[in-house]
């Protein structure tokens, strides 16, 4: 078996399709396809099934066998019974198909389907209508005659999906088997239902394949993992210690705002004639080639530019260069770059990390309170990082840190979060996982949100402001 799916674009309805898909399987692989809802998982394992439009690209090799179970087709044989009940003209009263009919429709090897029946302790309910079952006891009768029907490819959808502890661990004990002989796809919304035999994975986002990754390399599924739980968790942004909030603004303000804003060095202007302002609750996007001066224009804010007093700025109440001190601004700000990432070498663990964000400290140098300990657990399993809080900061990957320095910065629940190209040395699924987190915070918190990177189509859900700087 080799089927191949050549740059296709698959139209499902008027709302969704799969956007240049290329994927092949080859004989003796085994997939698990994985993402977040609504992102073209199912789209995915149905395009297998003949399903959707092809509207550009090729398919070839799918085998005449493939077996598909998902919830819609059990929604499917459940809708196709309910149409027969309302077709009955007769004075008799339709009991519904039985499962032992529903089971016998396909193509069967009963060689294969009986142990099966008694493996899954379903005998009793041969006789029942089908439609009566649970929704677990539908699920199992499905998987049970896909399986029993010698498919050439075998798709399971949620497989797990209602069924208990004892059948999903004897249902992973099956497929183990079939796995010897068949190909399998499993769309799955939990890593930890993967099944051992997987060999491969596709992440799927948004209607695209995103990776395709070897299930062998390990670091990649963890971060693959973790990018799943960053986007799919209900978790909401931890609160703050309230012992340390930092003092209200006035809500009839900007929080920033500079007029005819320059920074030159000599001859060279950077920028000149600048007008900007952010007020509290919007979100901003910062882009410009390399020497536009969008870190520049950060350190006006912070005060951490020496032109920032030559210039009509306001910012957190304070015009500046009216008194203000640095402490007084900074107060109200996270800030995360490249280069706070570069001086956070201290040895320290990765609960102390985010609570040195309460004090704006690289490094904790004061006794943390239980109250700190616990919104930093809270944000560590936010991240996906739930049992590691003793790990050493600096045995993190490289895309790690920068989560936690986001973290650290946002657990003061900072009135202002400056993230100076937070994206800036990591590959694609550390960049996506850094993107993931940073919507999350545009969507769950009270901060506003600056963003400053090179690339306008790293856009953010939750960011509706733009400045390109040129």
């Amino acid at each position: 078996m080799n089927i191949s799916i050549s740059d296709c674009t698959v139209e499902f309805n008027e709302v969704f399709s799969l956007q240049t898909v290329d994927w092949q399987l080859k004989s003796g692989e085994h997939w698990a396809i994985v993402g977040p809802n609504g992102g073209g998982k199912s789209a995915l394992a149905a395009v297998l099934m003949g399903e959707g439009q092809i509207r550009e690209g090729e398919i070839s090799g799918i085998p005449d066998n493939v077996q598909l179970v998902s919830v819609e087709s059990q929604r499917e044989l459940i809708e196709r019974e309910r149409k027969r009940d309302d077709s009955d003209l007769t004075d008799e009263v339709f009991e519904g198909t039985s499962v032992r009919e529903i089971l016998l429709e396909l193509s069967v090897d009963e060689t294969v389907l009986w142990p099966l029946v008694g493996r899954f302790e379903l005998e009793a309910f041969l006789d029942r209508a089908f439609r009566t079952l649970s929704t677990g006891e539908t699920r199992k009768v499905l998987i049970m005659r896909a399986l029993a029907s010698n498919p050439d490819i075998l798709i399971l959808d949620g497989p797990f999906d209602g069924l208990d502890a004892d059948s999903t661990a004897l249902l992973f004990e099956v497929l183990r088997t079939t796995a010897e002989h068949t190909p399998t796809v499993t769309v799955l919304n939990r890593f930890d239902e993967i099944p051992e035999f997987v060999t491969h994975l596709v992440y799927m986002d948004e209607g695209r394949i995103d990776y395709i990754v070897d299930y062998d390399d390990k670091q990649t599924v963890a971060d693959l993992e973790q990018l799943l739980h960053l986007k799919t968790s209900n978790l909401t942004i931890p609160p703050t210690d309230l012992a340390e909030r930092i003092p209200a603004l006035n809500p009839d303000d900007p929080m920033v705002r500079m007029k005819k804003a320059k920074v030159a060095y000599g001859d060279n202007v950077i920028f000149s004639n600048l007008d900007w302002s952010v007020q509290q609750g919007e979100h901003w996007q910062i882009t410009g080639p390399n020497g536009s001066g969008k870190t520049c224009l950060l350190n006006l804010i912070t005060g951490d530019h020496p032109q920032c007093y030559i210039n009509d700025i306001f910012v957190f109440g304070y015009q500046r260069g009216q008194g203000e001190s640095i402490w007084e601004i900074k107060q109200h700000i996270g800030y995360v770059s490249t280069a706070l990432q570069w001086e956070y070498r201290v040895s320290i663990n990765l609960l102390n990390v985010i609570i040195s964000g309460f004090y704006d400290s690289i490094g904790l140098y004061q006794k943390a309170t239980d109250n700190q300990k616990d919104i930093a657990q809270r944000w560590l399993e936010l991240l996906g990082m739930r049992g590691r809080q003793n790990q050493p900061f600096n045995q993190l990957s490289y895309g790690d840190q920068r989560l936690l320095l986001i973290a650290r910065a946002m657990v003061k629940h900072p009135h202002l979060l400056i993230l100076d190209e937070p994206c800036l040395g990591l590959d694609d699924i550390n960049r996506n996982l850094v993107l993931a987190l940073i919507e999350k915070i545009c969507a769950g918190s009270e901060t506003t949100v600056v963003y400053v990177n090179h690339h306008a189509e790293d856009r953010i859900a939750g960011i509706e402001k733009y400045l390109s700087l040129q």
